[in-house]
């Protein structure tokens, strides 16, 4: 059976306690150097949202994070100071030694003045990708979300680059996060609902005396209809005789008081030019519908 949304708040809580436990192996056998970093994770684990990304929205998260070239990691630009996001489907891979790890999830929070951020991939991948090699993990000494690589990135006023992050961080998976952030906060583009966790998880949390857990899923929005009007049409006084297919692509929108602040906006496709002209032809057209 494959992960949902509802097991979240279980599979954060079975993590953080392998991590609350030094003699675990994420522990024990990770080394001293790991430690702060695992430490931060638990902290961050232990207070954050959740989210769960579905399918198309994962996809479309890749899609625009490959057109993104910088981007601000503050707090005000997360969708929770501290969370953990799920990706159904992953989000792309980290490459260890030549080895290629699945990434489904990632942690983030703050760390010393900086966004420290976590890539994890679910046991349950981890005990399919062995069994193909016909190996056995030991499921009890493993976490059910494994932290596969943890950095730091900036916090800026302006975008910051990624190409100018640490070598090592996958930028596909990075740019991935980064878009589904951004994505997130465009209500005519996305669909939030809460999920609830299974009631032995609800009685587990009221026995214990904490809120009960509820997961964010984001998808795309059901009914949404992609505006075939032209945002820049009459701008510049031009009149065209033929119309054609704009991608989607990311605009550095106005918004805040006064309209006075930047953020990156994400622009569904749209067909420019005027009413009733012919369409041009290309050699390929690409229509992703809901």
């Amino acid at each position: 059976m494959s992960l949902r949304p509802r097991d979240m708040p279980k599979l954060r809580d079975q993590t953080l306690r392998h991590l609350d436990d030094p003699t675990s192996n994420l522990r024990a056998k990770t080394g001293d150097e790991n430690a702060t970093g695992l430490d931060g994770l638990a902290s961050h684990l232990r207070v954050g949202g959740l989210y769960w990304v579905a399918p198309d929205m994962a996809a479309l998260a890749m899609s625009s994070g490959s057109q993104l070239a910088a981007a601000r990691w503050a707090t005000a630009d997360r969708p929770t100071p501290c969370g953990l996001i799920m990706f159904d489907g992953g989000i792309g891979h980290f490459d260890a030694r030549g080895v290629q790890i699945p990434i489904e999830a990632c942690a983030w929070g703050p760390y010393e003045g900086e966004c420290m951020l976590w890539l994890l991939m679910s046991r349950r991948r981890l005990v399919a990708e062995m069994a193909r090699a016909n190996l056995r993990l030991d499921e009890e000494q493993a976490p059910p979300l494994l932290p596969v690589h943890g950095f730091t990135v900036p916090v800026t006023t302006q975008p910051a680059p990624l190409a100018d992050l640490d070598p090592s961080v996958p930028l596909p998976v990075i740019a991935a996060l980064a878009a589904s952030w951004l994505l997130m906060q465009q209500p005519n583009l996305i669909d939030r609902t809460r999920e609830r966790p299974d009631k032995s998880v609800r009685r587990s949390y009221a026995r214990a005396g904490r809120e009960d857990p509820e997961v964010t899923v984001v998808d795309l929005r059901r009914q949404y209809v992609p505006d075939t009007a032209d945002p820049d049409s009459g701008r510049d006084g031009r009149h065209y005789r033929h119309r054609w297919v704009v991608s989607g692509h990311w605009r550095n929108q106005p918004h805040g008081p006064g309209q006075s602040e930047r953020r990156q906006t994400w622009i569904e496709s749209y067909v420019k030019g005027p009413d009733g002209a012919p369409l041009l032809s290309t050699e390929r057209v690409n229509v992703w519908r809901r």
